[in-house]
Formats: C-alpha cells, structure tokens, sequence
C-alpha cells in the first residue's frame, strides 16, 4: 500500500495551522501539537527540518514559537511532502529514466508514469493558503447548530 509518512502528515498539518494563522502570528508548538492532535516531541523534531529547509521561522526565548516563513500562497503540499520523504515515486522504475530495463517495452511504466505525474501535480496545485481558506470553511461549516424541526403543531 502506498502511505505518506506519519512525519509528512504531522508536517502537513502543522504547516496547515500556521497557515490559518494572521500573518506574523507566532504560534507556539505546544499550541499547534494540541490543535492538530500531533504529539509534541515529534512535531518540533518536524518543525526544526522545516525551519532548515525555510518553510518556517523560529523565534527562540519566551515568546518564541513558529510561523511561515513566506506566504502560504508559495508553499504546496508536494514541497512539504519531498521535505519530508525525499522524491515522491509511484513505482520503482520511475526512480530515474534507464533505471528499469523493461521501460521501453513495458505498458504499466506508462500507466505509473502517467498517474505520477498527475498527482504530484494535483499536490503542487494544492498551496496552503487554499487549503487554510477551505479549513477554515469547514470548520465554519460544522459549528453551526444543526437546524431542528420547530413547528409547532395546532391541536
């Protein structure tokens, strides 16, 4: 079974909050790893990589926590995701060209060939602002009160 990585979902969630957050809002780890349900320890070790790699800037001291280092509207989920996991493949003869000897002659490597390249464009279209603007809409969306049936029957 293909599977992302605990550490490439903990990462796109984390990346996910800060991304709903008011521009220059610096949040704190132990704020985001409540809210997204990601144990602490693990999401610092993910936030440090992101850090790295310039997807976040940390504050150190007392009012130290994280935020986006550009705008969410520059970061996609396949960034966050090669981040984490390295080149995303679908099969192994996708790896490099040449790297499968049946490539040639073999009509699945068209098929990996053609779905890769549709999901990971389908992930680099889908950049953290749009994904915050739909969280943020769900989440609208469900706490409003369910409508009950009030009508009021004359006897």
């Amino acid at each position: 079974m293909f599977r992302l990585s605990k550490g490439s979902e903990y990462a796109i969630r984390g990346m996910l909050y800060l991304a709903m957050q008011p521009p220059g809002k610096i949040c704190f780890i132990d704020e985001v790893a409540q809210v997204q349900e990601v144990p602490r320890a693990y999401l610092a070790k993910i936030f440090q990589t992101l850090s790295k790699k310039g997807y976040l800037r940390s504050t150190r001291g007392p009012g130290g926590g994280f935020e986006l280092r550009k705008p969410s509207t520059d970061i996609n989920m396949l960034e966050i995701i090669e981040t984490m996991e390295g080149e995303v493949r679908l099969n192994d003869c996708l790896i490099a060209r040449g790297y499968c000897h049946r490539e040639q002659i073999c009509s699945i490597h068209d098929v990996w060939k053609e779905a890769q390249t549709k999901f990971l464009d389908y992930l680099a279209n889908r950049t953290f602002d749009k994904l915050a603007f739909d969280a943020i809409a769900k989440k609208e969306l469900n706490s409003l009160p369910l409508e009950s049936d009030n009508t009021v029957i004359n006897q």
